[in-house]
């Protein structure tokens, strides 16, 4: 079956509980696993695109379910105004906790967020204002006209507008400059700095719109049981939606469906069933679906979304690798120094790693349309000293000015808005992302549309100037024909010349590659090597480490030599070659 018709016959499949005669009881349990399947999707931005593990996502379920339900009981308020009130508070909340928690990683983060869920639990069961452990009751239900919406049957439509809606909005979020800078968090948080991205940020954002989706879950959760209390809000149940999300498969939109659904019906149907088979009465399920979930995530780490889809693969793979973007306005240029004018200038660099002087006294200087070589034996603190200069490392002492501008210690965010950019010693592109979509990733400060708009799809106009620029760049490395591919599915030679591409995104007037030669072939060394003096015609200025000599010293204009840190020489390629403490160190006598 066509990819094509998939999306078609799962909307068929979900209007199946309007028909006639479709059990009332079944149709509400659908309603239910909607609910929780808006979590779950918030959870996929959170999680499995991001990174980031909470465990607390009932807390702005509950945001939104008591600030509604507040609102409509106490001050009349209709619940359909009572909607963007449940989502400020959602967002709200999602916004101050997330300040407060997300400088935290890995499983102190984690930690965090089961202490603010076990808090929220305990303030909605002992306030005045959320009525206790009694909850508040009697909250009036959603109308359409004179119609009240309170049967199962009647609310589901409304789940699933909701739940459409969502996957709209978050689909289009992730598929642009926005999302691409929330999927580089997942393993390629360095790089998308050094190009720009303020990550902390896109942490943030991927934490409060987690957190609106929740919220969303929780206004409709209650004008649908028509009463809150803090039970559905406990830490059980944000374990009960991660475990949803990991389940269905914690990277796909589409897990969130699959894992909320399967949950929802296996926990209502093991409630009745376990007790009965065993002649006792307990949460027997809790032990079933905790067994599950160790068998899942031996057999099928990826959830059962994955496996679900597989055979539709072959109609869902990448696009032809001969299509382009389509065709947009080009994106306005830096201007270039004059040749010749100083484009940088290191003095008396030094980094220390406790005890470790990495590198000691480094100075050089760099003028506009040069190539500029900085070479010498493994460990001499070469990929260090582009570090300092670049922002990912601050200098213990010294002073780097680019243009003029001290940059000593500034963030790599920002050294990356004055134009300097980038690739690194060991490969760092995004996993799971295509080639064009990480060279699209540097031309992220060349963009300014937000998370509004790139949910709501008006950033399209802007997107297309993205992409039409990350695929020209693309076709200089000459890797047109795997741009629709993964970009760690590919060689690491081909690896290289992406992180390249990416690069020239930014329009650097500063270009650093650190050994951009290494895993290429005799051939594709040569096209590098060609590119690299076609920007240097172009006025670029360029510093590279390699260990290819034959590479180096025909490209480069001059070199600077590292030892143990320090500087040991300066001057063209002839001079180096003929200089005995060089050879020595590093050249050998062959050269």
């Amino acid at each position: 079956m066509p990819h094509r018709l998939l999306l078609p016959l799962l909307a068929a499949l979900a209007l199946l509980p309007l028909l006639p005669g479709f059990p009332p009881f079944w149709v509400t349990l659908l309603c239910y696993a909607g609910l929780a399947a808006l979590v779950a999707l918030g959870l996929v931005v959170l999680t499995g695109v991001a990174g980031l593990t909470s465990f607390g996502q009932a807390i702005f379920v509950g945001f939104g379910a008591y600030a509604s339900a507040i609102l409509t009981t106490r001050h009349g308020v209709s619940p359909w105004a009572a909607l963007p009130a449940a989502l400020l508070a959602a967002g709200v909340m999602a916004a101050l906790i997330g300040a407060l928690t997300l400088r935290l990683r890995g499983h102190y983060l984690a930690i965090a967020t089961i202490a603010w869920n076990v808090s929220f639990y305990y303030l909605a069961a002992n306030l005045d204002l959320t009525q206790r452990n009694d909850g508040i009751s009697g909250i009036p239900p959603l109308r359409l006209g004179e119609t009240a919406l309170t049967e199962a049957r009647a609310f589901y439509p409304l789940v699933l507008l909701c739940l459409g809606l969502a996957l709209l909005a978050t689909r289009n979020l992730l598929d642009s400059r926005v999302g691409r800078a929330i999927r580089a968090l997942r393993g390629g948080a360095l790089a998308a700095e050094s190009f720009g991205v303020d990550t902390y940020r896109a942490k943030l954002l991927a934490f409060i719109y987690a957190g609106l989706l929740a919220g969303l879950s929780g206004w409709l959760y209650a004008h649908l049981q028509r009463a809150v209390n803090p039970s559905p809000f406990s830490l059980t149940m944000s374990i009960d939606y991660l475990l949803m999300a990991v389940a269905g498969g914690v990277q796909h939109l589409g897990g969130a469906l699959l894992g909320a659904l399967l949950v929802t019906l296996l926990r209502d149907q093991l409630q009745s069933l376990l007790p009965a088979l065993l002649g006792a009465q307990g949460n027997f399920e809790s032990i079933v679906f905790g067994l599950a979930l160790v068998m899942l995530l031996q057999g099928a780490p990826q959830g059962l979304w994955p496996l679900l889809m597989r055979p539709f693969a072959r109609w869902n793979g990448p696009r032809a690798a001969a299509t382009p973007p389509p065709a947009a306005a080009p994106l306005p240029q830096r201007a270039r120094p004059a040749p010749g004018t100083e484009i940088l200038r290191a003095e008396d660099l030094q980094k220390r790693f406790g005890g470790l002087v990495a590198v000691n006294g480094v100075g050089f200087h760099l003028e506009a349309g040069e190539v500029v070589g900085l070479i010498g034996p493994n460990g001499a603190g070469k990929s260090t000293t582009f570090n300092l200069l670049t922002g990912v490392l601050a200098p213990t002492r010294g002073a780097v000015r680019f243009l003029g501008t001290p940059i000593a210690g500034l963030p790599a965010r920002r050294i990356a808005t004055l134009g300097i950019a980038r690739s690194f010693q060991h490969v760092k592109l995004v996993h799971g992302m295509s080639v064009l979509e990480n060279v699209a990733l540097g031309a992220h400060l060349r963009g300014r549309a937000g998370a509004l708009r790139a949910a709501l799809r008006l950033d399209r106009a802007e997107e297309a100037r993205l992409l039409a620029l990350a695929w020209a760049q693309i076709e200089r490395v000459g890797l047109a024909a795997v741009a629709h591919l993964p970009a760690d599915s590919l060689a690491l030679g081909q690896q290289r010349l992406v992180e390249i591409a990416r690069a020239l995104c930014l329009d650097p007037v500063l270009l650093l590659l650190d050994e951009p030669a290494a895993g290429l072939r005799h051939l594709e060394k040569a096209a590098l090597s060609c590119l690299l003096d076609r920007l240097r015609a172009e006025g670029m200025t360029i510093l590279l480490v390699e260990h290819d000599m034959d590479f180096v010293m025909s490209l480069t204009d001059r070199l600077v030599v590292m030892n143990f840190g320090a500087e040991l020489a300066q001057g063209r390629p002839r001079e180096i070659q003929r200089n005995p403490a060089v050879i020595d160190a590093y050249l050998g006598s062959a050269a």
